[in-house]
């Protein structure tokens, strides 16, 4: 079975630097990169499931690179917790895709973001002039636009930074469930396994959350106000956006706003849409017709209006 490995990458902040652990699956030399971003309070093992089925199903050799963010997973925790932003996350990602290009040339580079890592996906594709290897040729939103529903945001709010202490893994599997109905039906086995990497030892026995609590700090200062001033950007970054792009939604989602996904199709690089019944925020790309969807606009060689790329690598 594929499995990945844990890389770093050191990253500069205000009181030094960080380390941003990544995860890599596939030929650590291929040209084709793919970086696949999780959500607010999760990390890159979500991406078991896809990682492995874009490494198995790719015609060409192919890198999938799934970071933990800042403050989550294996990477480092920030000393000054008002950094946990889209910033930060930006400029960690140019390090590491810099390293990746380093190690071995990046000539196509595709992004899978779910939530805030679709958020990171944006400004990476929508921003110009930034010292990318290569442009984003594709892109794939999991229930993120440029227009976030406040309330959501406020059910977020109401368990973020609550990392608890657990007596185990499937004890933490559990309590997560709870506030996570919106990923949709998963089998108990399937929730376990994406459980797993949610949660880490503490001393003298018993686990708990993998991220650092603090991630909440900004969160929590952010208004209703402040989000809806937050639009205009975002609306501008989705605009510049020039890399094809494959819209997903949870038909339930309470963050994503169907309206909202409707005016995505139709603007800035008029994204395709797909829906996903009986699932809210956000599908968690396990279930088959979920990794189908993904896989196959990443791996087809070539899409209308799109040119061929190139078989180096």
């Amino acid at each position: 079975m594929t499995v990945p490995t844990l890389n770093y990458v050191t990253c500069p902040d205000p009181a030094g630097s960080h380390r941003m652990a990544y995860w890599l699956w596939g030929a650590a030399d291929a040209a084709h990169v793919v970086v696949c971003a999780h959500g607010l309070s999760r990390q890159g093992r979500d991406f078991d499931v896809l990682a492995r089925a874009l490494v198995e199903r790719s015609p060409l050799p192919l890198r999938v690179v799934c970071p933990d963010v800042v403050g989550r997973g294996r990477s480092d925790w920030l000393a000054d917790p008002m950094g946990y932003g889209i910033p930060t996350y930006v400029g960690d990602m140019l390090q590491m895709l810099g390293q990746l290009h380093a190690a071995s040339p990046v000539r196509t580079l595709d992004w899978v973001g779910t939530s805030m890592g679709g958020l990171i996906g944006m400004a990476l594709a929508g921003t110009p002039n930034l010292p990318l290897p290569a442009p984003v040729r594709r892109l794939v939103l999991n229930d993120v636009g440029p227009v976030i529903q406040w309330t959501a945001l406020q059910r977020i709010g109401a368990y973020l930074g609550n990392t608890g202490r657990f007596d185990d893994v499937q004890q933490a599997a559990d309590a997560m469930w709870q506030v996570s109905q919106g990923f949709g039906p998963h089998t108990p086995e399937q929730w376990l396994a994406l459980s797993q990497a949610m949660v880490k030892p503490l001393e003298g026995g018993g686990v708990t959350l993998h991220y650092d609590p603090a991630i909440a700090v900004p969160f929590r200062k952010l208004d209703e106000a402040a989000a809806n001033a937050g639009q205009a950007a975002l609306w501008a970054a989705y605009d510049a956006i020039r890399a094809r792009t494959l819209l997903l939604r949870g038909a339930r989602s309470d963050l994503l706003a169907a309206e909202t996904a409707q005016e995505m199709t139709r603007r800035g690089p008029r994204a395709r849409l797909v829906a996903f019944e009986g699932v809210g925020h956000a599908p968690t790309l396990v279930a088959p017709d979920q990794v189908e969807a993904v896989a196959s606009f990443l791996l087809t060689e070539s899409l209308p209006d799109e040119e061929p790329r190139s078989r180096t690598g």
